[in-house]
């Protein structure tokens, strides 16, 4: 069994990973995701909701505007002051609690709707978080999730950035399987869940492809420590050209400018009576 001092050290490497750079910046640019899953979730008025993972709030806030009692949690408290400016400004009140998605502190069966927007693919242990969220959920409700694809430009991203870093530890499965069709259905096949799934896509802009890589470099905790890490050894800006080449390679505008489609998977998970 993994060393609870080794699990925990981790865990608090990824919190400070999140707390660094400016991810609400960030989380600006991708809010579709969690407006698309707390619409294909069907959430009703007055439903119980947790959002695991919820940074700074997009599937909390249209979750809390549709009527639900909602709860963000996140590994990341550092990330609420933001949440909770978004979540004034829309005129709804959510409750923000500090929770480790794969030890949530709620009670079996609480929840009408478990909802989780690009955060749960990044938790290391991916069977134990899939348990937790089946767990909270209570029968006849749903999980609905938006996780970048594996193969779309986000995913690709990922991809280019791991050799560059130092290896994840065993234990510790990547964040694209949450973006795979396959590896969702492992991860929920001893549970009794309907499983359906569908892919949406949003668009990334900049003025240019160097520009938006310099953007994330910025802003995008995992970025901004991979340029920290890797910039004292003159690793740094070859990722960097990796990453502007990929983006070159998509990029659909015509006119010197960025635009580039990035899917995702969302995966809704009905919890059987």
């Amino acid at each position: 069994m993994t060393a609870t001092a080794e699990i925990q050290a981790l865990k608090d490497a990824h919190r400070k990973t999140w707390a660094s750079g400016d991810y609400p910046r960030v989380a600006e640019l991708v809010t579709d995701v969690g407006e698309r899953i707390v619409e294909r979730a069907g959430v009703k008025l007055g439903s119980q909701v947790l959002d695991v993972a919820a940074g700074t709030g997009n599937a909390s806030i249209p979750a809390a505007r549709a009527g639900a009692h909602v709860i963000a949690t996140d590994l990341t408290p550092e990330l609420f002051l933001a949440g909770r400016s978004r979540a004034l400004d829309a005129g709804v009140e959510i409750e923000w609690v500090t929770a480790d998605a794969e030890d949530l502190p709620f009670e079996d069966d609480r929840f009408d709707y478990v909802l989780s927007s690009l955060g749960v693919q990044f938790v290391p242990r991916h069977e134990i978080v899939a348990r937790e969220l089946v767990r909270v959920c209570r029968p006849g409700g749903t999980i609905a999730l938006g996780n970048w694809a594996a193969d779309s430009y986000i995913g690709r991203f990922w991809t280019i950035m791991g050799p560059y870093l130092p290896s994840p530890p065993s234990y510790a499965s990547p964040p694209a399987g949450w973006g795979r069709v396959e590896h969702i259905e492992e991860l929920f096949a001893d549970y009794q869940v309907q499983l359906s799934f569908e892919r949406r896509a949003l668009d990334f802009e900049a003025e240019s492809p160097a520009a938006f890589i310099d953007f994330l470099a910025d802003s995008y905790g995992p970025l901004v420590g991979a340029r920290s890490k890797l910039s004292g050894d003159g690793r740094w800006e070859p990722l960097r050209n990796e990453l502007i080449a990929l983006s070159n390679e998509l990029n659909a505008a015509d006119d010197g400018h960025f635009r580039v489609s990035s899917e995702y998977l969302i995966t809704l998970a009905h919890k059987l009576k």
